[in-house]
Formats: structure tokens, sequence, C-alpha cells
């Protein structure tokens, strides 16, 4: 794939690079920018609502989390061109609505907990994989560069291992914004579609009723 056809997508890998590698060195940048809900709530600290989800725990956390965002964001970013959904303003508003939205949970149900912090780009990048998942639910994505796995199979074991993970509650991972984030994807690209091209619901539906575990390729 040529990165200069999806350039929202590269940058926001580059801008979570950027903020996580300054992370995972500077404890001092991660206090004032994780999502801690008993200090916004306290000292009106709202742009941790943003600041957080370019953070991430470790490595892995983040190479799973771009690998993932690079396959379903350049997705999303060519079938909100091509089909006239409003291009990259409109991939902009579902990934930070998505990161958004999908923390106020987490905040209302922390914010007198003064040891809870999360951070992750969780709930967006949850919004673009299920947003991706509307308009082509039998393509196919290739999972650690070898197993093949259709967008909805992946979204699927995306949300479950998330749900899993938020239940052991081990790191500072908001892995509860998975959930809330895949919602937002799906109703945010369905209320999309029935304003802008309602007509696509036609062409939506009739995919669903050709499923592969593995994808078309």
């Amino acid at each position: 794939m040529d990165i200069s056809s999806i350039p929202v997508t590269i940058g926001l890998i580059a801008a979570n690079a950027v903020f996580s590698f300054i992370g995972f060195s500077n404890a001092s940048f991660v206090d004032k920018t994780i999502m801690w809900p008993y200090r916004v709530k306290r000292e009106k600290q709202y742009y941790r609502f943003l600041t957080s989800g370019f953070l991430h725990a470790d490595w892995m956390h983040l190479i799973f989390n771009m690998f993932t965002l690079y396959f379903f964001g350049a997705a999303i970013e060519m079938y909100f061109h091509y089909n006239v959904l409003g291009g990259n303003i409109s991939y902009l508003l579902l990934y930070f609505l998505g990161l958004i939205i999908s923390d106020i949970p987490s905040y209302i149900k922390h914010q007198d907990d003064y040891n809870y912090r999360a951070l992750g780009a969780s709930g967006a990048v949850s919004a673009v994989v299920f947003a991706a998942v509307v308009f082509d639910p039998w393509s196919s994505v290739y999972l650690y560069g070898a197993l093949r796995l259709s967008f909805a199979v992946y979204a699927v074991l995306f949300i479950v291992y998330c749900v899993y993970m938020g239940k052991q509650s081990r790191d500072n991972v908001n892995h509860d914004a998975h959930l809330w984030g895949a919602l937002f994807g799906l109703a945010f690209t369905l209320a999309l579609v029935g304003i802008m091209r309602p007509d696509l619901f036609t062409e939506i539906i009739e995919k669903l009723k050709h499923p592969s575990l593995f994808g078309h390729g």
C-alpha cells in the first residue's frame, strides 16, 4: 500500500509513536498527560481525554494498537473518501470523538478514585475497527502477518481480548474503552451513512449475506 494515499492514518500513527516514545522514558510527562479522572474532575484538566489517548503502556501495547490502526484506518480513509462520506474530516471526527466518548464511562466510574489512571488509543482504534466492519465485514486482515481473518472476526476477537484484559486490571491500559469505542464507531458510521449516503445501506446489507471466517481477500 502506498502510504501517501493514507496521510491521516500515517499521521495518527506517527503522533502516537512520538507521544508514546516520550512517555516511555519520562514519568513526569506521563503524569501530566495520562487519563486521571480524579484530577480531571477537581482541576478541570479535560485535555487528558485527548492526551491520554496518545500514550501507551509499553512497546507491545503501542505496536498492537498501531498495527490495528494501520489496516483498519487505511480502509476507513479510503471508504470515507470514495463513498463521499466527508473524507478526512469525518475520519478525524470518528477518531477523536471515539477517543473522548470511550473514556467517559471510566471517568464517571473512577472520578473519585485517586489511584485510577488510564492510557492508550483503545477507544479510538476500536471506533475505527468497527467503522471499517460496517463497509466490508468480510475483507481480510493478517494477524501478525500470518493468520488471515476477516475484518468481522478480527473485530470480535479484538473486543473479547480487551474485555478479558479489562477484568484482569493489571495495568493502566483502559481496556474497557475498547468496548465503548466499538459501539461509538458503529453508531457514528451508521448515522453518517444514513445522513450522507443512505443508498449505501443496500450494498452493506448485501455484503453481510456472504460471511467468511478468513475473509474474501
